[in-house]
């Protein structure tokens, strides 16, 4: 029986069941915190991530993947504190995340540098994937890295590089942060590529940021994973664009090469929470059952194909099986969120 690793265990694969396969749990760089947030309640903070991941639970959700990592202020033992408590599935990731520079601790150190070694965060990597994070015991489950609008920086592409590295080393997938207008899913594509990575285990996350039919075609026709990883951020592309460009996909037959997620959080500290309510006030971990599922079925999209998106795809990219259920029913209890109703999941996030 093929398993997968959770925070608070191997689960078998077959448990997945319905995946958001980019989510954050908290974005809370430790530095940040101590010296900047004295009055931040880690044991409230805890109770509230409880309760939402409880509901998405209850929403029809069985697995949440975390992609905080390295550069996020990825905290493992905090996320179990919290899965501990629910009947959630959640994965997280190794890698790290940065728009340009490396922290300073690999500024020195690496391939061609003053202390000339092969790159340490392959072998770091490596052990996140395969013994465990830190002392913690908890193995992540895929890669990540980003490359945003500053494009394929020297700090950006040593990372990607090591992510490719280990994820060849382990069969690991690969998630990328990208910027869909500046098409740098094309450049992840390259890199990952050159490293021996099969495109097929790569998510190119916040590719539904855009509506450029012709590069997400181009990005799923080299075999990767289209991330339609941002509903409720209508901000940086309105809601109905997002629907209209999955519903166009799945027109051209790429619903096995697209997910679907939100990119929300229990807690960030990039964002201040009111400003968030007045700007985003639909970004939250509810986005898909409350407004995504409704308007994709109210344009003729099948039960068949939403279930491809959030249990075939998700499985197939983290473990490389080429099963597919195919049907609305496969799978636990995956027919009533395929017919709920707007506003019928849990209560919105607060």
């Amino acid at each position: 029986m093929q398993t997968i690793n959770t925070v608070t265990g191997p689960i078998p694969v077959a448990d997945l069941g319905r995946v958001l396969p980019h989510e954050h749990v908290f974005i809370l760089n430790e530095d940040y915190r101590l010296n900047f947030l004295p009055e931040w309640d880690e044991d409230a903070h805890v109770a509230h991530a409880v309760d939402l991941l409880r509901r998405v639970k209850a929403s029809g959700i069985d697995t949440l993947l975390d992609v905080s990592v390295a550069g996020m202020g990825r905290n493992v033992e905090r996320v179990r504190r919290v899965a501990e408590h629910t009947d959630l599935n959640v994965l997280v990731t190794t890698g790290y995340f940065t728009y340009h520079d490396l922290p300073l601790q690999l500024h020195y150190t690496g391939p061609g540098l003053g202390f000339d070694v092969p790159d340490p965060m392959t072998a770091t990597f490596v052990r996140d994937l395969t013994e465990g994070i830190g002392h913690t015991g908890i193995k992540a489950a895929a890669l990540m890295c980003a490359i945003e609008a500053e494009g394929l920086s020297t700090g950006v592409e040593r990372i990607m590089r090591a992510v490719g590295q280990a994820a060849v080393l382990t069969g690991a997938p690969v998630i990328v942060h990208t910027n869909p207008h500046t098409e740098s899913g094309l450049v992840a594509q390259r890199v990952l590529s050159e490293e021996g990575v099969d495109l097929t285990r790569v998510m190119l996350a916040h590719s539904g940021d855009t509506g450029n039919l012709d590069y997400l075609r181009h990005l799923a026709d080299a075999g990767s994973i289209l991330g339609m990883d941002r509903f409720g951020v209508d901000v940086l592309l309105p809601h109905e664009v997002r629907i209209a460009t999955v519903h166009a996909l799945l027109e051209a037959g790429y619903a096995d090469r697209m997910v679907l997620s939100q990119s929300a959080y229990a807690f960030s500290d990039w964002f201040d929470d009111a400003k968030k309510q007045e700007v985003a006030p639909d970004w939250t971990y509810f986005n898909l059952v409350d407004r995504v599922i409704p308007a994709l079925t109210a344009l003729g999209v099948s039960a068949a194909d939403l279930t491809t998106m959030m249990v075939d795809v998700p499985r197939r990219w983290l473990t490389g099986e080429t099963t597919d259920s195919g049907t609305a029913d496969s799978g636990p209890g995956l027919a009533p969120l395929f017919s709920v109703k707007s506003g019928s999941s849990p209560e919105k996030q607060a």
